[in-house]
């Protein structure tokens, strides 16, 4: 063997695919070249910035990670059981049960003043409703109150119209037609007429001016209508005078 045989340097194929300065994994062209980087006068071989002895075996030596475990190795060691929460102290225990009562409290308040409001809301309608069903029936009597009074004012002139109609004087022509929509108008604003002949004397609507035996009837019976009398609504503006037949003893 001659002298440089003899001195001869080895040949390093480094196949690591983790880099073991920086840990990261290395490009597949990288991990899988052959080239070698020149070797150093002192019998080493420069991979990256770590030196490695020239007679040092060419089995990949792979880092350590943070747990001192070779990186990509499967690792045994089992995650430590997460720890148990300690129980509440007697202090804190008390703190909460406070806070509760006063939760329980405050919300038993809340319930109670809602249910105030409530009643309070109810009266308030009723008194509303109450104070609607009120005026409602004032603007109907006030109604009726001012009507009565135009057709009480009118009462003459009807006086007048009955009086011609018993001559004869309302058959026809002009002043029969004026008769006939100044009783129609009547009619329409509730104006009703009372006293016929042949009914039950009523006192509420008759006013009896005359009274005349009969022994044909058993009760007080209109005998003739004398003055017509008016109504509107349960308002009575006149009463009918009347003569009446009563029973003879």
């Amino acid at each position: 063997m001659t002298n440089h045989e003899e001195f001869e340097e080895p040949r390093v194929n480094d196949k690591r695919r983790i880099d073991p300065v920086t840990g990261e994994p290395r490009e597949p062209a990288q991990a899988d070249s052959g080239a070698q980087p020149a070797a150093e006068p002192t019998g080493h071989v420069d991979l990256g910035s770590q030196a490695v002895p020239a007679d040092a075996s060419t089995t990949p030596v792979v880092p350590a990670d943070s747990d001192g475990a070779e990186s990509g190795a499967p690792s045994d060691a089992q995650p430590a059981p997460q720890a148990e929460a300690d129980e509440l102290s007697a202090e804190d225990r008390a703190l909460l049960e406070g806070e509760a009562s006063k939760v329980e409290a405050e919300r038993a308040a809340l319930e109670a003043k809602s249910a105030a409001q409530l009643d309070e809301l109810k009266r308030l309608r009723a008194e509303y409703v109450n104070y609607r069903n009120r005026v409602e029936r004032e603007r109907a009597g006030d109604r009726e109150a001012t009507t009565a009074s135009v057709i009480k004012a009118m009462l003459p002139a009807l006086d007048d119209l009955d009086l011609a109609d018993k001559h004869g004087d309302l058959v026809e022509g002009p002043l029969a037609i004026v008769a006939a929509k100044l009783r129609g108008s009547f009619t329409d604003l509730g104006v009703v007429k009372l006293g016929e002949v042949g009914e039950a004397f009523d006192i509420d609507k008759h006013e009896a001016v005359a009274q005349l035996p009969s022994a044909e009837v058993t009760e007080m019976v209109v005998a003739d209508v004398i003055q017509s009398g008016y109504r509107v609504g349960e308002r009575v503006l006149r009463a009918a005078k009347v003569a009446v037949f009563v029973p003879a003893e």
